[in-house]
């Protein structure tokens, strides 16, 4: 299957788009907050295996609908070392199919799902990882890579 393209600014202003990784693997990871405690575990584990997905080839990208200047406080707090792309108007999780109806203390909420897009060197998703447990995740991915 196709990925769904995006255009969007990191916590530096800067736009990326899934064509500028053409020929490079990409795990596009979806989160619900930035600086809660889960989302921080995930992003910290990307940030401390970095070098392992790169020298795989893998561009690590996280995405939430957090603006562009709590993605930069956010990455400036943990020193994180991949793009964090601000979808504020929720376009590209809609298009991934990860806004849904979540629920906390007996009341329901539209929010992320914490879900994550494995895309070849072609732009296909080859695997969707749809029950992401923060702490396990990243070791999932390189598992999968060097499967």
């Amino acid at each position: 299957m196709k990925a769904p393209t995006f255009s969007l600014p990191d916590q530096d202003g800067n736009t990326h788009s899934l064509t500028d990784y053409a020929g490079k693997k990409v795990l596009l990871y979806f989160y619900p907050k930035d600086d809660t405690p889960g989302c921080t575990t995930e992003a910290c584990n990307f940030r401390d295996r970095l070098n392992e997905l790169k020298d795989h080839g893998v561009q690590v990208l996280g995405v939430s609908k957090d603006s562009v200047a709590s993605h930069k406080k956010f990455a400036e707090k943990f020193h994180l070392n991949f793009p964090l792309l601000a979808d504020e108007d929720g376009t590209v999780v809609e298009a991934y199919g990860v806004w849904k109806e979540k629920s906390m203390f007996g009341k329901t909420y539209m929010g992320i799902s914490r879900k994550s897009f494995l895309i070849d060197e072609e732009g296909n998703i080859v695997k969707h990882y749809e029950n992401v447990k923060p702490e396990e995740h990243v070791e999932e991915v390189l598992t999968d890579i060097l499967a």
